[in-house]
C-alpha cells in the first residue's frame, strides 16, 4: 500500500510539474511577441530607425530603404508610405474616416483585410483633442469580425503624420502607411492573447471639407 501511494505521489508530481511547464507565462507570451516581431523585421529586411532620425528627415520614412520608424512610447513600428492629400485632422474636430487595411497576425499568419474592392471599405468615426485620438468602428469588417467598435490605439497614431483629404486630382494620393502593432496597442483579440499584428492601411475622409 506504502508502495502504491508512493508511486502515486510520484504520478501527481509528475503531472504537476508536466502542467507548470505548459503553462505560458503573460511574460513568456511578451518574449513570445517581441521575437516574432523582431523575426518578422529581419526577414521583410525592414530598417528600423529611431524617432529622433524620423523628426529630423522631416516626419517621413524613406520607402525605397524600408525604413520604419520605433515610437517609443507606444512600441508601435510606423512606415510612411503616403502621406496624403489634404490636411491632417485638427484639434478638436469629429470626422468619418474610411479605411482599406490588410491585417496579419505575426504569430499565426491569420489575414483579414478589405483592399481589394473600392467598394468594401470600413468607416470610423473620429475625434481628435490635441495630440490624442479617440475613435468608433461605424461599419465594416473589422466591426463585423471582432464585434468591437473600439478602435485599436495603435491604428490612430499615424493620424499624428498624416494628411486625410479626397483626391481632386490625377496626381493625389490617399495617406497610407505599414505599422507592426504590438498587443498593448491592438484590438481585443491582440491584448487577450498577446498578439502583435502587421498592417498596410489607408486614410481617407468621407467627406471633404
Amino acid at each position: 500500500m506504502k508502495h502504491f501511494i508512493a508511486i502515486l505521489a510520484t504520478l501527481i508530481t509528475a503531472l504537476a510539474f508536466v502542467a507548470c511547464n505548459d503553462y505560458e507565462t503573460y511574460g513568456d507570451k511578451k518574449e513570445k511577441e517581441r521575437k516574432a516581431i523582431n523575426k518578422f523585421i529581419a526577414d521583410s529586411a525592414f530598417v528600423v530607425i529611431s524617432e529622433s532620425q524620423f523628426h529630423a528627415q522631416g516626419d517621413v520614412t524613406d520607402v525605397n530603404k524600408k525604413e520604419f520608424v520605433y515610437l517609443d512610447n507606444s512600441g508601435v513600428y510606423m512606415q510612411i508610405v503616403s502621406k496624403g492629400c489634404g490636411t491632417p485632422m485638427q484639434n478638436g474636430e469629429t470626422a468619418d474616416l474610411l479605411i482599406r487595411f490588410m491585417e496579419m497576425c505575426l504569430l499565426d499568419s491569420t489575414v483579414l483585410y478589405n483592399d481589394t474592392s473600392p467598394y468594401d471599405v470600413d468607416i470610423m468615426n473620429v475625434n481628435r483633442q490635441g495630440t490624442t485620438y479617440s475613435a468608433s468602428f461605424t461599419q465594416g469588417l473589422m466591426l463585423a469580425s471582432y464585434s468591437n467598435a473600439t478602435v485599436a490605439a495603435g491604428l490612430l497614431i499615424p493620424l499624428n503624420y498624416v494628411n486625410v483629404g479626397r483626391p481632386r486630382a490625377a496626381e493625389d494620393r490617399i495617406s497610407k502607411v505599414r505599422l507592426i502593432v504590438p498587443h498593448s496597442q491592438g484590438h481585443q483579440i491582440a491584448t487577450s492573447y498577446v498578439y502583435p499584428y502587421y498592417y498596410e492601411i489607408s486614410y481617407e475622409r468621407k467627406i471633404d471639407l
